[in-house]
């Protein structure tokens, strides 16, 4: 098998290929040959050693796995040899052409969602699913509004907001970025300049929700923008820099503030097995063309630390996957 390797903390750059055997699955387990494995902002970080979860030197990056059963170890019924499955990884260890996981978390694909897709949707889509599935409630006809919307983050807010029957408007720092922006579903577009009174505009007074995975410089001007009983979703800091949000502009008009940490929840309260389930409904969802993900960049597995470095620069527009 080959697989990427990190040996210390610091540029995407510096990873590198290494070749090994192909693991042999355990009791409760299956084998899978990867198609493509999903390539994320956390992973950049991860990299860096700059997440707040750091594996032990070294290790392979990545935990989301779209590919085929190849074998089963005891106790797993055989007729799952051959069958197309998507997995989030307990850990790590995803960039690589073979992984062994439980069996459960080995979800079966839709007939209708391919594994470069499925690869593609499962951290972004799945914090979005989790977001209004268990931490904000989003009703048809109220205006979101997603900064950093040509991201594959961004991307999937946009759709998973449209799906739910909002009105999107999506705020990206080029016209590319915008354009994808508006290809997921958004109904207006804007830049970062003068937000506030852009968004303003845009919703006619005031926000319904703000979807933040940027953070930085945007995250005030975007508060100060939602109207009475606002939500401000913050999902991350793609930016590089935490803001400092002033707790009277959260009490003015009945605001709130809400972390959505979906890797938090699956590696806790939610587990292993309850992301599995999460997962299968998203991608049943893809499925049924109620979620409309665009198609990923594709890039070789011996390219991931050049698309990390453009993810982290943030320089991608929409989501990446590797093909092992």
């Amino acid at each position: 098998m080959r697989r990427v390797i990190c040996s210390e903390f610091g540029s995407p750059l510096d990873l590198r290929i290494a070749e090994g055997p192909i693991p042999e699955p355990q009791a409760g387990e299956v084998l899978v040959e990867a198609v493509a494995v999903g390539v994320s902002f956390v992973d950049s970080l991860i990299v860096r050693g700059e997440y707040q979860v750091r594996p032990p030197l070294p290790f392979t990056p990545g935990s989301s796995v779209a590919g085929r059963v190849v074998a089963v170890g005891k106790g797993v019924e055989e007729a799952l040899v051959g069958t197309d499955v998507a997995t989030v990884l307990p850990a790590f260890g995803g960039y690589a052409t073979h992984i062994t996981v439980p069996a459960p978390l080995a979800v079966p694909l839709p007939a209708a969602v391919t594994p470069g897709t499925a690869a593609a949707v499962m951290e972004s889509y799945l914090t979005l699913v989790f977001a209004v599935t268990h931490r904000v409630k989003i009703t048809r006809g109220e205006q979101v509004v997603v900064l950093g919307a040509g991201g594959g983050i961004g991307q999937a807010a946009v759709d998973v907001a449209r799906a739910a029957g909002a009105r999107v408007i999506a705020v990206a720092s080029t016209e590319d970025k915008r354009a994808a922006a508006e290809a997921a579903g958004a109904e207006v577009t804007l830049g970062y300049d003068n937000l506030k009174d852009e968004i303003r505009t845009a919703t006619g007074g005031g926000a319904d929700v703000v979807v933040d995975p940027v953070g930085g410089d945007a995250a005030e001007s975007a508060l100060r923008a939602l109207g009475a009983d606002g939500r401000y979703c913050v999902l991350g800091f793609a930016s590089g820099r935490i803001p400092r949000l002033p707790a009277n502009v959260v009490l003015l008009r009945n605001r709130s503030i809400v972390g959505i940490d979906w890797g938090d929840w699956s590696r806790a309260a939610g587990g292993a097995t309850g992301n599995a389930v999460l997962l299968a409904d998203v991608l049943a969802r893809v499925g049924r063309g109620e979620l409309m993900p665009g198609s990923p960049t594709i890039a070789p597995l011996a390219d991931a630390g050049r698309t990390l470095q453009l993810i982290a620069e943030r320089r991608a527009v929409g989501k990446y996957v590797l093909t092992p």
